[in-house]
């Protein structure tokens, strides 16, 4: 194993225990993969945060094949879906953090109630409609949710958040979060005003400058 390769595992298992400290995960629910070479590093199922070493992390073609002596996380098939439909794309963090899973079981995007929508690629955050985890059905509708976006709910189920490199697509998963959470308060008053999609598209533009988006 190269020390790049280890890097890259250990930064894994450092986002999950890191997901967990900020309240967007609970438990094992969660998974997280990183763009390695000709495929993918990616959780393991059923183990841990706190148990998890990088010789767990499963490293797999975009085949889908991996060393029979190691169980992928049950969605690695949207993680390699994603990865391999999107060459912008060298990480994906997936979460069921309480806000954005609540608007997901009601089958909600969330709109453009703050400019910050924009960091997600768009003038929404849209919702995947529901389909069993782990299936070819939940892949599909995850990966057409986030074409021309860098996030998306799961509907009756959590969020996806992508991004050139870890660090981003873990800090787009809480800002996910936190929209969620102002857009749940805002429904609590009333219909909130939304923000035009030219002005999101403004807000981009100006967010690229900041280093704040993958562009």
């Amino acid at each position: 194993m190269t020390a790049d390769e280890l890097d890259k595992r250990q930064a894994i298992i450092d986002a999950c225990l890191r997901m967990n400290a900020l309240g967007i995960n609970q438990g094992t629910s969660g998974n997280i993969s990183v763009r390695h070479q000709d495929g993918l590093l990616l959780t393991p199922t059923s183990v841990p945060c706190e148990a998890m070493t990088p010789d767990q992390i499963v490293f797999m073609a975009m085949d889908g094949s991996h060393s029979p002596g190691q169980r992928p996380s049950s969605e690695w098939r949207f993680h390699r879906d994603i990865l391999k439909s999107r060459d912008d794309v060298n990480a994906v963090v997936h979460a069921h953090p309480t806000y954005s899973t609540t608007l997901a079981i009601m089958g909600m995007e969330i709109p453009p109630v703050h400019y910050m929508i924009a960091a997600a690629g768009g003038d929404s955050i849209r919702c995947a409609p529901y389909a069993t985890f782990g299936t070819v059905e939940l892949s599909e509708h995850a990966v057409r949710a986030l074409e021309g976006r860098l996030a998306c709910l799961l509907d009756h189920h959590g969020m996806i958040a992508i991004g050139k490199t870890l660090d981003k697509a873990m800090w787009l998963a809480v800002e996910v979060e936190t929209l969620a959470r102002q857009y749940h308060g805002c429904l609590q008053i009333g219909q909130p005003p939304l923000l035009s999609s030219a002005e999101i598209e403004r807000v981009r533009q100006r967010m690229a400058g900041y280093g704040m988006s993958d562009e």
